[in-house]
């Protein structure tokens, strides 16, 4: 039987290690404990069959499983799914859907990695009518989106604390959720589930979503699914997530650090 945990002893874990250190005297190690963000392999059950298998922190599994569900076009809604717990010792989200939704027999079991794993540099066919081209008018001062970008650097306590997680901030001005994770598209999904269980995915057409890194085609992919009209990387877009922004109107804005950055596509959004 598996011991119980608190849930802070989920997220790390202590080690042994040596500190390396420079003196004027040379380079000194020194026997020190450093605690090391921990992942677990996630399982997503659907209908008793396997479909997923995700590597994340373990933390918020019903919102990663409902979000990355939403973002693989299995389920459109919250009220697509019948049933849904979490299994501690099979490491499993259970979900059951209703019976009228079904999912595509191309569809096979996938095991995501902690980065971004699958990668796709183009929408997947078989779910292209999934994806809307953007229409959201509403304008953003940039002077506001640099504050907002400033202040989530610094709220990541884990991210200081332990170092190891990317983190993912949705912004609107009726409301907030931040969420961290090993994986940036895992920070996404999660906030996605938030957003769907609390019934506010269909109100995010003014929001905006900020992220610690990198900006890669499949993160594009999630952030184009749920409709958000602009996506702020503390880092930078690959090329081909700069290519899907572009197409399906995401005002896409890079590098922004220190009260700069850059606006690679739809900067009729953005206001002085």
């Amino acid at each position: 039987m598996m011991p119980d945990r608190a849930m802070e002893d989920t997220l790390s874990e202590p080690f042994d290690i040596l500190e390396i250190s420079r003196t004027g005297h040379g380079i000194i190690l020194q026997p020190a404990k450093k605690q090391v963000i921990a992942e677990i392999s996630l399982k997503i059950l659907i209908n008793n069959d396997e479909y997923a298998s995700l590597l994340c922190l373990d933390q918020c599994q019903e919102d990663l499983a409902v979000g990355f569900l939403y973002s693989e076009g299995v389920i459109d809604s919250y009220n697509d799914i019948e049933s849904i717990s979490y299994n501690e010792r099979l490491i499993a989200v259970i979900i059951k859907l209703r019976d009228n939704v079904c999912i595509s027999r191309q569809e096979s079991l996938r095991s995501v990695t902690s980065g971004c794993g699958r990668c796709f540099t183009y929408i997947n066919p078989l779910k292209q009518d999934k994806y809307k081209i953007i229409k959201s008018n509403h304008s953003y001062p940039i002077g506001k989106i640099l504050d907002i970008m400033s202040a989530f650097i610094q709220q990541s306590e884990l991210y200081k604390d332990i170092g190891g997680v990317h983190s993912v901030l949705y912004y609107s001005d009726d409301f907030s959720v931040l969420n961290e994770d090993i994986g940036r598209h895992n920070c996404v999904d999660k906030i996605t589930g938030i957003l769907m269980k609390k019934g506010k995915l269909a109100q995010i057409a003014d929001g905006i979503m900020f992220i610690s890194g990198r900006v890669s085609s499949e993160i594009m992919t999630k952030i184009i699914r749920m409709g958000i009209p602009v996506l702020v990387s503390r880092s930078t877009p690959t090329a081909a997530a700069v290519k899907l922004a572009e197409k399906y109107n995401v005002t896409l804005l890079g590098y922004v650090r220190g009260g700069s950055g850059y606006i690679y596509t739809c900067p009729g959004r953005m206001t002085v």
